[in-house]
């Protein structure tokens, strides 16, 4: 174990180092606070633009702002801080190996799998503080400037995107074991994404996909159920196992 801890805390090191951390910290920390403050600012913006709106002939009703529309706000950007997390991890092996940094590690010992392991393990934490990071910090504003407990199973609404984060994870690293160039990594994980949010608009198999998990807002509104993401959480969980599985197998071959 002690070479793979070693690899691990390299791991941790270079992101601190490189500044990606620090990046992500702060743009999840920013959408966190972003997402109530919108909801607060929405009736300060139409009313001061009520007058430019009635002179086009456009009338605008009074607006009920309250936690679900913070919610609703966090849901949304959600998707956009994934986008960025897939940019800047979308060279998390290939650039290993354009600078041949993989090589004198291998060639002492340190097997392959463990590689693969760390780097994802590495990608997890991030992610995961990130996330719930992000989550806490609406959370708290939520409290405040309203009421969570009117809503239904924020947590388990909280745990559909972040599941379908680990599941793009898993996605990102079993691509970088197949492509060498970060671009390639980061649109070939992509096609995979929208490919499966495009097959969500079936009706017949759309509980199934991954891609069910992007937008729970439904349980907070009493609309859906748990029970109704189940499916997608299990199948989520199973892919990201077996692409994990299947980047070790493609990595001791390349």
């Amino acid at each position: 174990m002690k070479p793979f801890t070693a690899f691990f805390c390299k791991e941790l090191t270079e992101l601190k180092r490189t500044g990606k951390l620090w990046i992500l910290i702060l743009i999840f920390v920013l959408f966190g606070i972003m997402n109530p403050a919108i909801a607060k600012l929405i009736p300060w913006m139409l009313e001061t633009f009520a007058d430019s709106f009635a002179e086009s002939g456009i009338t605008l009703t009074e607006m009920t702002v309250d936690a679900m529309t913070s919610w609703t706000q966090f849901y949304k950007n959600i998707p956009m801080a994934l986008i960025i997390f897939f940019l800047l991890f979308g060279n998390i092996m290939t650039g290993e190996y354009q600078k041949g940094t993989l090589i004198p590690i291998l060639t002492k010992g340190l097997p392959r799998r463990h590689i693969v392991t760390a780097k994802t393990l590495a990608m997890l934490l991030t992610w995961t503080g990130c996330y719930w990071l992000c989550y806490g910090i609406t959370y708290a504003y939520n409290s405040w400037f309203w009421d969570n407990s009117v809503y239904p199973h924020p947590a388990f609404a909280a745990l559909c995107p972040y599941v379908l984060g680990i599941w793009l994870l898993s996605l990102l690293m079993l691509m970088s074991t197949v492509f060498e160039t970060g671009s390639s990594v980061t649109v070939s994980a992509g096609v995979v994404f929208i490919a499966a949010y495009l097959l969500s608009m079936i009706p017949k198999i759309q509980d199934y996909l991954p891609a069910r998990l992007l937008n729970p807002a439904g349980i907070l509104q009493g609309i859906q159920k748990p029970e109704d993401y189940l499916a997608a959480l299990g199948i989520c969980l199973m892919l990201s196992l077996g692409n994990l599985m299947l980047s070790v197998i493609l990595f001791n071959k390349k």
